[in-house]
């Protein structure tokens, strides 16, 4: 089991990446156009400046992937949202519909 600290990391950084997705992305919009007239490459700065500015946990890059229940940032698996120790728990009890342990 995660610290609750942890989880309560991930979740505040979670909020700050949905908040800031729009403006990053206009701004790396900016940053990757081609054009090199003097206007665009005083934007290109300006842009730059700004996305320096904003801050770090902004970044979808700092977000990881943990357990929905216990927290667990290792062995994750996406289509479940839960981490391969929960999911074996969970199907070996019956909870999770269609799932059953392989025997042949």
């Amino acid at each position: 089991m995660a610290k609750e600290s942890m989880k309560a990391r991930e979740r505040k950084r979670e909020r700050m990446v949905a908040r800031y997705a729009s403006k990053r992305a206009e701004l790396t919009k900016v940053l990757k156009s081609t054009s090199s007239d003097e206007d665009v490459v005083n934007q290109k700065w300006d842009a730059m400046m700004a996305l320096q500015k904003m801050p770090v946990n902004g970044a979808k890059v700092r977000l990881h992937n943990r357990c929905g229940l216990t927290g667990r940032p290792r062995g994750y698996m996406r289509h479940f949202g839960i981490s391969r120790v929960t999911f074996r728990e969970m199907a070996l009890s019956g909870k999770i519909p269609g799932v059953k342990k392989a025997s042949w």
